[in-house]
């Protein structure tokens, strides 16, 4: 895996939207933040567009995300918010210029499909929040911080105490690929050429207002597809946006232990990643190290 090189001082940025739109003040904000941080910062053309649901038609959101991927003064792309959309761009897209000239791609949510094409050609990219969150959170944010210290050339590392969930966790360390990210988005990718899923990898997942029947679906999905016997460990970050189901027989998180019981590998919950605040940055395609005790979680990068 190629990781692109850490930013310096004046290094182009651009801003855009390659699924969901997005209000203004949220692009301006974070373009706002980046510049504080030396960075020349440039707007996308149709980043705060609107077609419908998305920021722009296909053609157009395709323009923008590969005029920033072919441009070699472009040293980060900071996509501005995920929705829906970047699934219809993956056939159309030429990875050739960023694979000789590899640049930092930032985003989550449906930005999971990019993540998962990058990771394809062999780039890594970042895990991390987008342009709302940089907007309203502002330099102080924990997150944030974490974003700015890997992108100009930090080494990823975190210690997480266990304060919940220590009867779902399964201790272990290991060491391998770090893959997945938002878990509806991952599992509509199975079946693909996009889906590339590493021998002893460590699979992350996370997610947002999806009922429980259709995470446990999701997660047999997984077991039926063979994914959990290539996997060398597992993070389940953040669920949110969810109500419990009782006719489920059991909860959310726990469902997800079960879809993994019969696994040996290590396995954490609780991780502050995903539709959260805290929501810590993760270099995809790079490999990491995860340890889990009874006290605290261990990732490094």
């Amino acid at each position: 895996m190629i990781r692109p090189p850490h930013l310096k001082w004046n290094d182009k940025a651009v801003i855009l939207s390659p699924a969901g739109k997005i209000d203004a003040s949220a692009v301006h904000g974070a373009a706002t933040m980046l510049e504080g941080w030396g960075l020349q910062v440039t707007i996308a053309p149709h980043a705060l567009n609107g077609y419908g649901r998305y920021s722009g038609s296909v053609e157009e959101r395709l323009a923008d995300l590969q005029q920033a991927m072919d441009d070699p003064a472009v040293r980060l792309i900071l996509c501005s918010r995920g929705g829906y959309g970047v699934v219809q761009l993956l056939p159309l897209l030429d990875f050739t210029s960023i694979r000789s000239n590899p640049k930092w791609v930032v985003g989550y949510s449906d930005i999971t499909a990019l993540h998962a094409a990058l990771q394809l050609h062999g780039i890594a990219s970042l895990h991390a929040p987008m342009a709302k969150h940089l907007a309203e959170e502002g330099d102080d944010d924990i997150a944030v911080g974490y974003l700015y210290d890997i992108l100009f050339g930090k080494r990823l590392h975190y210690e997480i105490p266990v304060v919940e969930h220590l009867f779902l966790n399964r201790p272990g360390r290991t060491t391998g690929q770090l893959f997945g990210g938002n878990l509806s988005v991952f599992t509509a990718l199975l079946g693909t050429k996009f889906a590339k899923i590493p021998k002893g990898g460590i699979l992350f997942i996370e997610d947002i207002g999806e009922e429980p029947y259709k995470v446990d679906r999701m997660m047999h999905q997984l077991l039926l597809s063979g994914v959990f016997d290539r996997t060398g460990g597992m993070i389940v970050g953040q669920f949110t946006g969810y109500e419990e189901d009782a006719e489920m027989n059991t909860s959310l998180l726990q469902s997800l232990r079960d879809g993994v019981k019969d696994c040996l590998f290590p396995l954490c919950f609780g991780f502050p990643v995903g539709h959260v605040k805290e929501n810590y940055p993760l270099l995809m395609g790079l490999n990491a190290t995860l340890s889990v005790t009874d006290t605290a979680i261990s990732f490094t990068q």
